[in-house]
């Protein structure tokens, strides 16, 4: 297949043609030609829109699919298509499924599922059997397999010598260790951030302590023994300052922040919507300008949409026994660019291949092409025909958004988002 794609704005710091307009020829999955005016041919598969922006492949590096086990929220193919479809070239998938994936098999299950499709698939293999927290699973044998970092999604590790066991053995092959901080204790029944809008609600409050008390653990442990560490998506204030300090220690430690923090705050919980009960909550306006700060500054170094389907059967029900979790890839980009620039809102949606030791690829002649099409000035409303997933589980529903992506082009293969 060759494709040319027409009069495309090209926005990658790292490319010749920055913030340049130009004629893109892509033949064999490879950039042919890049020109100001590349002539048409019959022979070529035309991609024109009339306000057409390009980069490199945007990296979510937190996402459910809940296959195995779970199709009723989403299936890996499907899955996989919304990514394409939101502009993603490239996911991390979270252990969640049923089994959980700690072992090989399940991370040899996942890439092999990808194969074919233009989003690829980069498993996280569980960082303890089952995700218990008990004993740490078959980490070398899952990377090996494939897995890039090892983490228990949304679940803290409250065993403090386990973590220090992990950040020692994963020393030997360079692992990548996620650590996602909430003390259960402190955390009790808590189902919302601890503030004013909770205590209006009379709902209970999550203390920023419950997150900020196991960051803080962890970077004693990392500071002791060394190893990479890697905080999924912070909420709190005294996080990011403790996870600043850490930087300038030299750890080797890195951090990122969901897109729901930096765009949404616990007043959108006035009417106990359960599509907006995720985890960590939702936290106050003063806190989310403190995380949009902490992005600017580089402190945090990557955004996701942590993109977690949930069936209707465990959302729409009382907020204080819904399930916690948003879908977020289809609405990302969009709501994004409402708080932050263009430009950094590319980096932060492709820095996460620097965490994980993921080449990024190139906008140049003779690399392999993996881009992502989108528009950055059009003005849409995000409804259920906005949503591609099978659960519709959204925050952003309703929500009016400035900039859309238009596809992807990856591993051969063109997706539209027609």
């Amino acid at each position: 297949m060759t494709i040319l794609i027409k009069n495309a704005t090209i926005i990658d710091p790292e490319s010749a043609f920055h913030r340049q307009k130009k004629d893109l020829l892509i033949e064999n999955g490879k950039f042919k030609e890049i020109n100001t005016t590349i002539s048409n041919s019959d022979k070529y598969q035309i991609v024109e829109f009339d306000n057409l922006y390009i980069s490199s492949g945007w990296f979510d590096m937190s996402v459910s699919f809940g296959e195995p086990g779970f199709e009723e929220r989403e299936t890996i193919a499907n899955g996989l298509l919304t990514a394409a479809k939101s502009g993603f070239t490239a996911v991390a998938l979270q252990p969640n499924c049923f089994p959980i994936a700690d072992n090989q098999a399940a991370i040899a299950f996942a890439k092999n599922k990808s194969t074919g499709s233009a989003t690829q698939i980069f498993p996280i293999g569980a960082l303890t059997k089952n995700s218990e927290g008990k004993d740490l699973a078959e980490l070398f044998d899952m990377k090996n397999a494939g897995a890039i970092a090892f983490g228990d999604y949304n679940k803290n590790l409250n065993n403090a010598n386990l973590m220090k066991i992990a950040l020692q053995y994963t020393q030997d092959f360079n692992g990548l260790v996620l650590a996602f901080c909430e003390d259960e204790n402190v955390k009790g029944n808590g189902v919302a951030n601890e503030g004013i809008s909770a205590t209006k609600l009379g709902l209970k409050g999550i203390p920023a302590l419950a997150e900020e008390l196991q960051i803080a653990r962890n970077l004693f442990i990392l500071e002791y023994c060394g190893g990479k560490i890697h905080f999924p998506t912070i909420s709190t204030k005294k996080s990011v300052e403790l996870i600043r300090e850490a930087k300038t220690k030299n750890l080797n430690v890195t951090c990122s922040v969901s897109t729901h923090h930096l765009t949404l705050n616990d007043k959108a919980l006035q009417e106990f919507d359960t599509r907006l009960k995720v985890s960590p909550p939702l936290r106050d306006e003063e806190t989310r300008k403190f995380l949009l700060e902490a992005v600017l500054d580089g402190t945090i170094d990557a955004i996701t949409s942590d993109h977690n389907p949930i069936d209707i059967e465990h959302k729409k029900m009382e907020f204080d026994l819904a399930k916690n979790g948003t879908i977020g890839l289809e609405s990302a980009f969009g709501a994004l660019l409402g708080v932050l620039p263009l430009e950094l809102v590319i980096e932060k949606l492709t820095f996460a291949r620097n965490i994980f030791g993921i080449e990024k690829p190139k906008i140049a002649v003779g690399e392999k092409a993996e881009i992502t099409l989108f528009d950055p000035d059009i003005k849409w409303t995000f409804t259920k025909d906005s949503i591609q997933s099978k659960s519709k589980n959204s925050a952003f529903l309703g929500t009016n958004l400035t900039g859309k992506p238009l596809g992807i082009y990856n591993n051969n293969t063109l997706i539209l988002n027609k």
